[in-house]
């Protein structure tokens, strides 16, 4: 079976997969879009879950201050390399993570950081659970696992800060 470029590039957009992985998933597909993207969705979380025990100690801090100067919130998020660190799509999650924590206000990464016998609701209280607020249909954790697939490198969100005048 042959595969057309106008799929592969359809499929590389939706996606931001490599040209040869959506090549290959189409094929595995047979042509089929959205069963090639689902393919490269299950071999991108299979790769960043192979990635997660890599150190990432480079990275950014990223500021976001809400219009009128309320509410702000600032962020840490480490990758692996320098150069990862410098890329479009890693300056793009870590303002939409800056953005989540000045609109949902987290106080913990992760469910591991809630003291015991606390009676905090996770999914509220921890940002990596929270949904994403651009597209509720995904977790924090959902949007940091396909920027690892996209970039090829294991992402931490090392810690946060938010800010809101009065408290």
């Amino acid at each position: 079976m042959r595969v057309s470029t106008a799929a592969v590039k359809e499929l590389r957009e939706r996606t931001g997969a490599g040209i040869m992985d959506c090549k290959k998933a189409l094929l595995e597909t047979e042509g089929d879009i959205g069963k090639a993207a689902e393919v490269l969705n299950r071999h991108g979380l299979a790769s960043a879950r192979k990635k997660a025990d890599r150190i990432a100690d480079q990275g950014i801090i990223e500021a976001y201050v809400h219009q009128g100067g309320q509410i702000a919130a600032m962020i840490e998020v480490n990758c692996e390399t320098d150069f990862v660190a410098r890329t479009d799509e890693f300056k793009e999650l870590a303002h939409n993570l800056a953005l989540q924590i000045a609109a949902m206000s987290p106080q913990f990464i992760s469910p591991d950081e809630i003291p015991p016998a606390t009676d905090t609701d996770p999914q509220a209280a921890c940002l990596l659970l929270q949904p994403f607020i651009k597209d509720p249909d995904k977790t924090i954790q959902d949007i940091i696992t396909q920027t690892v697939a996209k970039v090829g490198e294991n992402i931490k969100v090392r810690r946060f800060t938010r800010f809101e005048l009065g408290y």
